[in-house]
């Protein structure tokens, strides 16, 4: 599903809505009062009588552009999920039993949830059961209980009448205003299925652990630039304060953060990298950190255009 940016908030489109959105810039446009075509750029003046020329601004245009570029994006990466959190708070400290490879497991069985309902369930719609859990998350029967209670008790995963279903206010698909009343006090953004689920299947046993490092720059990530930052929810680009990896390594309990940047730098999806440090030029002495908008993004459609091509840098996204 296509997703608005409205403010700080993501308004996820049903397949209908979207079709109707993409459809009104397929015909034409009003510039200064008249219409043209998209196609061709020919005046449309004498084919169109007044009541019938669309009240289409160049702002409302450039806004139906954006949902073209997201759902462009969203369709390229396997449409993607709300992943919610608490800002400037590490995933840790929201779920302290949990170990990364459990977080890297949990992001998986993040993209396997049903509209609305969070079910976990098959992208054909079968249910997953218990044995579809195992199977998931790759691990012995045993095991697998071990990781589903951790779960249960952090209160993430819940089951009912043979089903598994997802705490919303961790992963949701849907209208995201019927669970509003639970999330108040969270922030949210997207998370791309297809890349996650790539990520997690291009690692094994002793590596899942890294794909954990995507969710754990969550909290400190700025929406729309895709900067991890000490001031996330900072609207002006300006007055960002991009975050080094000492710092980060700090935030996320790293010893050594040198060793931190070199599993960071490992984390890649079609041999391009996931994390990229670039030249902060408030403090040249350190790099900043910025996040492959192909598995995590919340801005809007201008603004991933600015994302992609700062991340050219580090090979493309």
């Amino acid at each position: 599903m296509t997703a608005l940016s409205a403010g700080k908030q993501l308004v996820q489109l049903n397949p209908t809505t979207r079709r109707k959105a993409i459809a009104q810039k397929q015909n034409y446009v009003v510039k200064d009062g008249k219409p043209y075509s998209l196609e061709t750029g020919e005046y449309l003046g004498d084919l169109f009588t007044h009541d019938l020329v669309p009240k289409m601004t160049e702002s409302k245009f450039r806004s139906i552009e954006s949902i073209q570029a997201l759902g462009s994006h969203e369709e390229e990466n396997g449409g993607f999920v709300f992943a919610f959190f608490q800002q400037s708070r590490t995933i840790i400290e929201r779920f302290p039993s949990l170990n990364n490879a459990d977080i890297a497991r949990l992001m998986y069985l993040g993209t396997y949830i049903a509209w609305n309902t969070g079910r976990l369930q098959y992208d054909n719609g079968k249910v997953i059961s218990h044995e579809g859990f195992e199977k998931l998350t790759g691990l012995s029967r045993k095991r697998a209980r071990e990781l589903f209670s951790r779960y249960c008790q952090e209160g993430i995963i819940s089951e009912s009448e043979g089903a598994l279903f997802m705490n919303p206010t961790v992963f949701f698909r849907g209208n995201i205003k019927s669970i509003q009343s639970h999330t108040a006090d969270l922030q949210h953004t997207r998370m791309f299925k297809k890349t996650v689920r790539d990520l997690y299947d291009l690692s094994n046993g002793r590596t899942v652990g890294q794909l954990a490092l995507v969710y754990s720059v969550l909290p400190f990530l700025n929406f729309e630039t895709n900067i991890v930052c000490h001031n996330p929810d900072e609207t002006d680009s300006e007055r960002l304060q991009p975050m080094n990896i000492e710092s980060l390594a700090e935030l996320l309990g790293y010893a050594n953060a040198a060793k931190l940047k070199t599993t960071m730098n490992r984390v890649k999806i079609d041999g391009k990298v996931v994390f990229g440090f670039f030249e902060n030029t408030n403090d040249r002495r350190h790099k900043g950190i910025t996040v492959n908008p192909r598995v995590l993004f919340g801005g809007n459609g201008e603004q991933l255009q600015a994302v992609r091509t700062q991340f050219n840098q580090f090979g493309g996204v």
